[in-house]
């Protein structure tokens, strides 16, 4: 049941909002309620047991933090959506907040899913990174994993111990002998039956006992193989398995925690001034897969338990949720917690805060680490508030600007067209957000007229969600390009749907030396700003962050392009007739130089085929 108010001022204190004749029609049943300001954006989402008396508590005479009375300040209206349980208000709350980003709110971005390792469903396997949706037709996966690196680290070994291949499906069809890594004793060459398919079914369901935390058998499996070998006098055998067991122990020993053998995420959260860390450390099966650190800065008066209740929602709303969570504050809304993620993760989940022994120095070492990283972001953020400050008194802003993007085209000659858009926030860069365009339709080189597409294409679409609109638009370009902006953005309207954006235009100085841009205004005025001052320093941060993600995408669209053979786009020639074509020619270029008779020679090519492939290249 959705509720909203929205009368005529009545209350002194808060001028634009009667709470006590809204609080009147409020009900007491658990919900969420959305507030709203005066352009009718949502600046706070929350949710409560009881919608009345939490509702009322914002408006009580005394006891609101300096923060709170700024949130409630603001409020023009209350929207109010009532649930059936505490339950669903808790995830229906993380929904609107993911999909509404209020103001006032805390939301961890994280733009990236938990990364795999993936056991490849083939006649002779390999391990590989997978990130995705993890489908039993696409193979076996074994994680997740806070990040790439631990993967790395765990596949590299057991290539190295078990011999398993480790090139892409296109190499291992089409080798007629085998490649180095046989040659180093890294692979066991299956691709050409130096192996048979029962010897390398027996090396994967080894690497499967070590990923599933069965090392110690593993190791105890290896001893006996050794001493077999070693029995039959086959002392070269027997060597190579004492090497994969030293291996093994090696490995065993940097990844496995004492003392734990079941599936844990170990949270500490540590805070200090208005930012907090908060460090995940995963254990699966007694393993170690690493940790991970999340960054935010508190909007209201968060304390570490509302931050800890906060991530542990958004967080488990999109990762796979461990059988325990350990965390270092206890929860006000504890078993609310455990209720909800036992029902998301279909199994019984448990939130515990006092811990002995070996979870005890787990969760101690997390603490250690989430304040060590803290330390460190907040150097870097301290950095960052200055040259904040020293943008808003270069560029006469009257506060600093929530959100700022970036612009910039790139491409080789006009070929592989690419635009970047870069976000940053308070936090710095916020890479979730950023987004690149595929520029078409438009002369090739013609940088004006893609400048042109991008910002149409991206502010058409953000006119109609206000909240999304940035406070500052950068254009890596003179005043050409900055002239193109302009044209667009006036042509949208979009100045009338945020009054006080501001827009810049950043022209590369003599010999394109840093230091020496142009910083050239809305009105083309160039901006006198030292070579040293801060906010300089903040403009040339977000315009190479935009010229390295536009090269990005451009640099992998055009080696697409290049890969990609003329070949491929020819109705009818499949890949068994393109390799025939090259073999009988030699290559592409020999395709091309091809004539119609010649082409009619390769097998299942008939003249109206043969025809279709030389206008091709010759059309």
């Amino acid at each position: 049941m959705n509720q909203a108010h929205n009368p005529e001022p009545a209350d002194k204190d808060q001028p634009g909002f009667d709470h006590q004749a809204f609080l009147q029609q409020v009900t007491s049943m658990p919900g969420v309620y959305r507030m709203l300001n005066d352009k009718q954006q949502v600046i706070y989402v929350g949710k409560a047991k009881n919608l009345k008396k939490r509702l009322a508590s914002y408006f009580r005479k005394t006891g609101l933090s300096v923060k709170t009375r700024s949130l409630v300040s603001h409020i023009r209206s209350i929207e109010v959506i009532q649930t059936r349980t505490e339950s669903e208000a808790l995830l229906l709350e993380n929904d609107l907040i993911k999909n509404l980003n209020p103001r006032y709110n805390i939301l961890f971005r994280d733009d990236k899913s938990y990364p795999y390792i993936q056991l490849t469903r083939h006649q002779f396997p390999r391990l590989k990174v997978y990130r995705g949706a993890t489908k039993s037709s696409l193979g076996k996966f074994y994680g997740p994993f806070p990040g790439v690196g631990a993967i790395r680290y765990t596949i590299n070994h057991l290539e190295r111990i078990f011999k398993l291949r480790n090139c892409e499906d296109s190499v291992f069809k089409n080798r007629s002998r085998p490649c180095l890594q046989y040659q180093i004793k890294r692979c066991t060459a299956p691709c050409v039956d130096y192996v048979s398919e029962d010897e390398y079914q027996q090396q994967i369901a080894r690497a499967e006992l070590f990923l599933k935390g069965q090392n110690e058998q593993l190791i105890s499996d290896q001893v006996k193989l050794m001493e077999q070998a070693s029995a039959s006098l086959d002392f070269e055998k027997a060597a190579e398995y004492r090497d994969n067991i030293e291996q093994l122990r090696k490995v065993n020993e940097k990844q496995f925690v004492t003392g734990i053998s079941s599936n844990i995420d170990i949270i500490a959260c540590v805070m200090q001034q208005d930012y907090c860390c908060i460090q995940v450390f995963m254990i699966r099966s007694g393993s170690s897969l690493g940790n991970k650190p999340f960054f935010i800065r508190t909007k209201l008066d968060d304390k570490v338990a509302d931050v800890l209740e906060i991530f542990l929602i958004q967080h488990y709303s999109r990762h796979p949720i461990p059988s325990e969570i350990i965390v270092n504050e206890p929860l006000q809304n504890q078993a609310l917690l455990e209720s909800t993620l036992t029902e998301l993760a279909n199994s019984k989940v448990t939130i515990k805060h006092q811990v002995r022994e070996k979870r005890r120095h787990a969760l101690q070492l997390a603490v250690r680490n989430a304040g060590e990283s803290l330390q460190r972001h907040l150097v870097s953020a301290s950095n960052l508030n200055k040259r904040y400050q020293s943008l808003i008194e270069v560029l006469n802003l009257g506060e600093a600007p929530q959100r700022m993007e970036c612009f910039d085209i790139s491409h080789t000659m006009g070929e592989a067209t690419k635009a970047s858009c870069v976000v940053f926030n308070q936090e710095g860069a916020s890479k979730s957000d950023y987004r690149i365009y595929n520029i078409r339709d438009i002369k090739q080189g013609d940088d004006y007229a893609a400048m042109r597409q991008v910002l149409s294409r991206r502010y058409d679409k953000l006119k109609q969600q206000p909240e999304q609109m940035p406070d500052l638009i950068f254009i890596d370009g003179g005043k050409g390009q900055l002239s193109s902006a302009m044209e667009v953005l006036e042509r949208l309207e979009v100045f009338e749907v945020k009054p006080s954006l501001r827009v810049i235009g950043i022209a590369k100085g003599p010999e394109r030396k840093a230091g020496y841009e142009s910083i050239i205004d809305e009105d083309y005025n160039e901006l006198d700003i030292s070579m040293d001052a801060p906010a300089l320093l903040l403009i040339q941060q977000i315009r190479d962050e935009a010229h390295r993600f536009a090269i990005t995408g451009h640099r992998k669209a055009r080696g697409k392009l290049r890969k990609t053979s003329r070949l491929e786009e020819i109705p009818g020639i499949g890949a068994k007739r393109r390799q025939m074509l090259l073999q009988k020619f030699g290559g592409l270029q020999g395709v091309k130089s091809a004539g119609v008779e010649e082409l009619m020679q390769i097998k299942g090519i008939n003249r109206e085929t043969a025809q279709v492939i030389y206008d091709t290249f010759h059309g």
